[in-house]
């Protein structure tokens, strides 16, 4: 197996595209096929990658690539023979696309550790060495937005509805990835890319913008959280924060549901969204009743 890429403790570089909307930001969906579990010796034997800007698809590679050593490895996986392979191009030919393409894109993939890991090596081996030091990994934040049991792509897809017609092929996956990535967006309401990068599954971190959401509502009454317990479904419920502890890991959301008035501590960094609740006549703080 692949040496799992630990992630960079350093925030992306400031600037488009990360600090752009979600909507503005170019996003490169990529997924890439290969001959086994070892970028340094095992090679890409299809890649897809789509640039995305507002759900439009700005441009968009597709295709196979001759791995020419080891041509028809994995094929069980993948079913991709050599004889199929024999008359595509090979990864050097494309390497000037692929790196115009990613040069100003965030790179979105599930589990993405694996796509960057063989991008990167490949493009090292066609004289463009590169480094694609952050990304946002579809996985991570579907464990975040849904708690199914499972989150390979093919169980995401089957959970949610999404058609997955060609699996553990490039474009099907780059096709699945662009439909669950829409179901998170729905889930997580990021204002940037920045915003999801932050997303921390088991590292016990708020995103920040969600944090200072909940402190900007300290005595504003109601606002509308969802909010994802361990191991079940994501929940909402309108809620009056009386107070944010930060001194806390995680920090803490503290404050009473309405109507009910039931208290609740609440982990912040399982706080998918805040938005306002509509309803501001439930949001007397305690002591104005």
């Amino acid at each position: 197996m692949p040496k799992r890429r630990e992630r960079s403790s350093d925030g992306p570089p400031p600037g488009p595209p990360w600090d752009q909307t979600i909507h503005e930001a170019l996003l490169a969906f990529v997924d890439v096929e290969a001959t086994g579990l070892d970028p340094a010796n095992d090679h890409i034997v299809e890649i897809c990658i789509e640039l995305v800007r507002g759900g439009q698809t700005m441009e968009r590679l597709d295709t196979l690539v001759n791995p020419v050593a080891r041509a028809g490895g994995a094929e069980h996986v993948h079913g991709l023979s050599a004889q199929m392979l024999s008359s595509a191009p090979r990864f050097s030919e494309l390497a000037d696309q692929v790196q115009r393409m990613l040069a100003d894109a965030v790179f979105v993939a599930h589990a993405s550790g694996w796509d960057v890991m063989y991008v990167e090596a490949e493009m090292a081996r066609a004289g463009r060495p590169c480094t694609i030091a952050h990304h946002l990994d579809t996985l991570t934040l579907a464990r975040r937005a849904f708690g199914m049991r499972s989150n390979r792509l093919g169980a995401l897809a089957s959970a949610l509805g999404i058609e997955h017609a060609r699996a553990h092929r490039a474009s099907g996956d780059v096709a699945v990835m662009r439909g669950v990535f829409g179901r998170i967006l729905a889930q997580l309401q990021p204002s940037t890319p920045r915003d999801l990068w932050h997303v921390r599954v088991g590292e016990r971190q708020a995103r920040p913008e969600v944090l200072a959401a909940c402190e900007a509502a300290i005595g504003q009454g109601p606002v509308l959280l969802h909010y994802r317990p361990s191991g079940r479904a994501a929940e909402q419920f309108a809620f009056v924060v009386t107070g944010v502890r930060t001194e806390l890991d995680p920090p803490r959301v503290i404050g009473y549901l309405v109507p009910g008035r039931g208290h609740r501590d609440l982990r912040s960094d399982r706080i998918l969204a805040i938005e306002p609740s509509g309803d501001s006549s439930q949001g007397l703080a305690p002591g104005n009743t």
